[in-house]
C-alpha cells in the first residue's frame, strides 16, 4: 500500500506564468510541500504583468505569516502603508460618502446584532451618531491614525483590522525570492505548444519557444486573462458577468502625493465608473475604471488626469478586461489562478485574495494522480461560490444608488440582480438582518456599512431591541463611542507609523 500511494503522489508541479499569482502559488506550495515537490515556474519578461499599486484585504496578512516574513520587512521591501478601510465617494448621490471599515460596528447586544439597536436610536432622533462612530477603523481612518491594537481598551469591543497598500510588482518579486530559496526552479521563455495525453485529454507537457519540453503531474495556469493552458488547451469556456459589473476598462497611472499619505483607499464614482486611489509610501497609484459602452477612451483618461491630487508620473496605460468567471476553474490536471480563472473589477480590492484562497483551497484539497473527480467538482463549487458572493458585493455598490446624472447610473439602478443578492438586499429592507453563508469572504459588518452607506434603509428592527430602557440604550451606545475614542486618541498618525516601522531608506 505504501508503494501504492507513493506511486500516486504528485511530484511534479508546472506553473505557467509569474506576476503576482504565479510567484504566490509558488511560495505557498514550496513553504508547504518543501523538497516533497518539484515545482518549475514558467515566464517571460517579454510578456507584461498588470502591475500597479495594489490594495488588499486583511486576510493578506495570513501570507506573510505562513511564509514566516516579518510584516514591517514585508511592507518596506513593497513600500507599502496601511489600509483600515474604502471609502466610497458620491456612490449613493453625488456629495454623499461613506466607508467601508474592516473593523466590527459597535456590539451586540443579548441575542441581537448592533444594527438593531442603532437603528432604533436613530429612528427616536435622526441626529444621533451615524454608523460609523461605532467603528475604530472608522474613526482611526478618519483621523488620519493607526496603531496595531488587538482590543479597544481591554474592552470586548474588538481592535484594529488592517490589510495593506504596497507595490505589486515588488510583492510578486518578494514572493518570487522566497520561492526561489525554497527550491522553485524559473525558467525564462514562451509556452508554444501544449500537448495533451492521448485518451483522457489531461495535460501532459508544455513546449517552449527554445524548444525545451516541461513534463508534470499538476499544471497551474497564471498566464493571466489568456488563459494559455485553461483556455487556450483546455478550452473550459467563460462565463460574462458583465451585466452585473458593467465596466470593461482601465486607464492607470501614478501620481505624486498631493496630500498626507490616507490609511485608507478611495474609491470616487464618476460619471460612467469610478476612480481609485492608492496611497503607497513614495506615490499614489490611481486608475479609472469605466465602461467603454458609456464614455471613450479619451474621455476617461482625461477624467482620470483630472482628478490627481499630484503630478502625473509618466504617461496613463490602458487596460481591457471582461467581468466573469471561467466555467471550470480546475479540468483535468490543470487549475486555473488569478486572472485566468476570472476576474471581478477591483472596487473591493479582492484580485489577490481571491488568488490567496484559491492556492490555500488546493493545499487544502490537494490531489493525487488519480485527480479525483469529487475532489475537482468540490474545489469548483467552492472557488464558483467564492467568485458569486463577491460578485454580488460588488454590484451592491452600482446597483444601489440614486443618482440621475448619467445613462450609467440609470442603467444600474434598473439592472435586474442575482437571485442571491436580491434576496439579501430585501431582507435588509425589510428588517434589518444581514446573514453571512457559510465561510463567505463579506462579514455581515460589511455588508451592513454598504446598505446603509448606499441608502438602503430598513423598514423594522428586531422587536427585542425595544426591551432595553432608554437610559440604558444610552448607556450602551455612549461608553462604545468613548472607547473608541480614546483608543484613537492613543494612536500615533498614519505617517509617524510607517516611518516608524517600514519607511523605505530614500535612495
Amino acid at each position: 500500500m505504501g508503494d501504492e500511494m507513493n506511486d500516486l503522489r504528485i511530484r511534479r508541479v508546472v506553473i505557467v506564468g509569474g506576476g503576482t499569482a504565479g510567484w504566490m502559488a509558488a511560495a505557498l506550495l514550496a513553504q508547504a510541500f518543501g523538497p516533497a515537490l518539484e515545482i518549475r515556474l514558467i515566464e517571460s519578461e517579454a510578456i507584461g504583468i498588470v502591475g500597479v499599486g495594489e490594495a488588499t484585504i486583511p486576510q493578506i496578512r495570513h501570507v506573510g505569516r505562513f511564509l514566516g516574513i516579518d510584516e514591517d520587512e514585508l511592507l518596506k521591501a513593497c513600500r507599502g502603508t496601511i489600509k483600515l478601510a474604502v471609502q466610497f465617494n458620491d456612490w449613493r448621490r453625488i456629495g454623499d460618502s461613506y466607508l467601508h471599515a474592516f473593523s466590527d460596528v459597535g456590539l451586540p447586544l443579548g441575542l441581537l446584532p448592533f444594527q438593531h439597536y442603532w437603528l432604533r436610536n436613530r429612528r427616536a432622533d435622526p441626529r444621533a451618531p451615524d454608523l460609523w462612530a461605532y467603528s475604530i477603523n472608522a474613526q482611526a481612518a478618519d483621523a488620519n491614525r493607526f496603531a496595531r491594537m488587538d482590543t479597544v481598551g481591554g474592552s470586548p469591543l474588538t481592535g484594529i483590522r488592517y490589510a495593506y497598500h504596497f507595490d505589486a510588482a515588488r510583492f510578486g518579486q518578494l514572493l518570487r525570492r522566497h520561492a526561489e530559496q525554497r527550491g522553485v526552479r524559473r525558467t525564462e521563455g514562451k509556452v508554444v505548444d501544449v500537448a495533451l495525453r492521448g485518451g483522457d485529454g489531461f495535460i501532459e507537457s508544455v513546449k517552449l519557444e527554445s524548444g525545451e519540453v516541461v513534463a508534470g503531474d499538476l499544471f497551474l495556469d497564471c498566464s493571466g486573462f489568456r488563459g494559455l493552458l485553461t483556455e487556450g488547451a483546455l478550452r473550459t469556456g467563460y462565463e460574462s458577468w458583465q451585466h452585473w459589473l458593467p465596466c470593461d476598462r482601465a486607464v492607470v497611472v501614478a501620481s505624486e502625493h498631493g496630500h498626507a499619505i490616507r490609511p485608507y483607499t478611495q474609491a470616487s464614482a464618476q460619471r460612467a465608473g469610478w476612480q481609485w486611489r492608492i496611497p503607497l509610501q513614495h506615490l499614489d497609484s490611481n486608475g479609472h475604471v469605466y465602461c467603454s459602452r458609456h464614455v471613450s477612451d479619451d474621455e476617461a483618461t482625461a477624467t482620470l488626469l483630472g482628478h490627481l491630487e499630484g503630478p502625473a508620473l509618466g504617461e496613463p496605460r490602458q487596460l481591457r478586461f471582461h467581468t466573469g468567471i471561467r466555467k471550470r476553474i480546475w479540468h483535468r490536471n490543470c487549475i486555473a489562478l488569478g486572472l485566468a480563472s476570472g476576474f471581478i473589477e477591483p472596487l473591493e480590492s479582492t484580485s489577490i485574495h481571491l488568488m490567496q484562497s484559491s492556492v490555500a483551497r488546493l493545499l487544502t484539497m490537494f490531489p493525487d494522480k488519480r485527480f479525483d473527480p469529487a475532489l475537482i467538482a468540490e474545489y469548483n463549487r467552492k472557488t464558483r461560490a467564492e467568485y458569486e458572493q463577491t460578485r454580488d458585493f460588488i454590484a451592491l455598490h452600482y446597483h444601489a444608488n440614486e443618482r440621475d446624472d448619467s445613462a450609467f447610473w440609470r442603467d444600474c439602478a434598473t439592472m435586474a440582480l442575482p437571485d442571491g443578492l436580491a434576496h439579501r438586499i430585501e431582507l435588509f429592507r425589510r428588517h434589518a438582518h444581514v446573514f453571512r453563508e457559510g465561510e463567505e469572504l463579506f462579514t455581515e459588518m460589511g455588508w451592513l456599512q454598504v446598505m446603509v452607506g448606499q441608502g438602503i434603509v430598513p423598514r423594522h428592527y428586531h422587536p427585542l431591541a425595544d426591551a432595553l430602557p432608554q437610559a440604558q440604550l444610552d448607556e450602551f451606545l455612549g461608553n462604545i463611542r468613548t472607547l473608541v475614542a480614546r483608543a484613537v486618541a492613543s494612536m500615533p498618525t498614519h505617517a509617524e507609523f510607517v516611518d516608524r516601522h517600514f519607511r523605505e531608506a530614500a535612495a
